[in-house]
């Protein structure tokens, strides 16, 4: 069999720094949690699917715009706020 040469040491380090970083965290926006929180969270890789109780642009309205400044994008989904951070879009496509 062939020697290939491959070196494998680094793989998994180089999967993670080119591949998506980040969790899926639920949560619940009404209110409770500082803004700040939320975009520390998108700032680390994160995307927040958080269920929405109330009024969506009262609750958002203190993280949305630095959200969206820094490439972040968010999607009103039945009742969810999906956020995800720069570089992970959220495809809307099949909803029409």
């Amino acid at each position: 069999m062939t020697d290939f040469g491959l070196d494998l040491r680094d793989a998994e380090e180089m999967i993670e720094s080119e591949g998506t970083v980040g969790d899926v965290i639920l949560g619940v926006l009404d209110g409770e949690t500082e803004p700040e929180h939320w975009v520390r969270n998108v700032e680390y890789g994160n995307v927040l699917v958080l269920a929405v109780e109330g009024d969506l642009n009262e609750r958002a309205g203190g993280f949305a715009r630095e959200v969206k400044d820094m490439g972040g994008e968010l999607t009103h989904f039945r009742g969810f706020l999906i956020v995800s951070p720069p570089g992970v879009d959220v495809d809307t496509e099949k909803l029409s």
